[in-house]
């Protein structure tokens, strides 16, 4: 079966090299909430976790948010743990932070080392991209710059040069998650991940999203998606599956596709 480019912590690829890789979001409210998603995602044996922070609700208060980061990390042991705050641009929750407070909200969860990996987006003002990039860089924090479009799916070039962005950018792994219209753009949208997974020097992760791309969550590792998002407890993204169904089908391919060619 073809392998993405890994994804890879402080110079170790994760889950030993798993390709691709399974990632649950946490969307909890509260740290309560928080802790009883743990309870129902962990025993389906995600690779990584996504904290969605843009639901926190004590998102303004640094020390709640580091202190539930470290109780994530208590609980999940050596699980790798992404930290993301969705711009309501491209998805996310409404929050009370500007953008300059939201860099320092990174900066300060950077430093704690609470965190594995953080996703920013690749359209947000360069000066706060390199703010971002820098941070992390400094504090062994590995750094998705992503691209989210929940209208379309624009065309091969604009997808061809979002990821190159995201790598031109210092991003340590590239993503681009679209919304097809129909079972042509999820195509395009695969199409584009194969060529980018060629030429990039960095992992990537992408998806098409809604019900035509679920498809997309389920495949995409073919194509050169190194990391899936799916259901562990709540959605965090139209279309996104269960962890269970996608990693039956995960083996599936896996047993299909490492036939040898005759």
């Amino acid at each position: 079966m073809p392998s993405p480019r890994p994804i890879t912590l402080r110079g170790k690829p994760i889950a030993g090299g798993k390709l691709p890789l399974i990632c649950a979001p946490l969307v909890g409210r509260s740290l309560d909430a928080l802790m009883a998603e743990l309870a129902v995602v962990l025993p389906k044996q995600p690779d990584v976790l996504e904290w969605r922070v843009d639901f926190f609700e004590q998102l303004a208060d640094t020390q709640a948010v580091i202190a539930a980061a470290r109780a994530i990390k208590k609980v999940a042991g050596p699980l790798p743990l992404l930290f993301t705050r969705r711009s309501t641009l491209e998805g996310g929750e409404p929050i009370a932070l500007t953008e300059p407070q939201v860099i320092a909200l990174y900066q300060a969860v950077c430093e704690s080392q609470a965190i594995d990996l953080i996703d920013y987006e690749m359209a947000n003002d360069p000066a706060h991209v390199a703010q971002v990039q820098a941070c992390a860089r400094a504090n062994g924090v590995a750094l998705v710059l992503s691209f989210h479009n929940f209208s379309e799916t624009p065309a091969p070039e604009v997808l061809a040069a979002k990821f190159l962005l995201a790598e031109q950018l210092g991003a340590d792994v590239a993503k681009v998650a679209v919304m097809p219209r129909d079972l042509d753009d999820v195509l395009t949208l695969l199409n584009a991940t194969r060529r980018a997974s060629q030429q990039l020097q960095i992992p990537l992760i992408s998806m098409s999203m809604g019900p035509y791309g679920a498809v997309s969550r389920l495949v995409g590792g073919v194509f050169g998606s190194a990391l899936s998002f799916a259901v562990g407890a709540a959605s965090s993204a139209p279309g996104q599956v269960p962890i269970e169904d996608l990693a039956a089908v995960l083996q599936v391919l896996e047993r299909a596709m490492g036939q040898p060619q005759i």
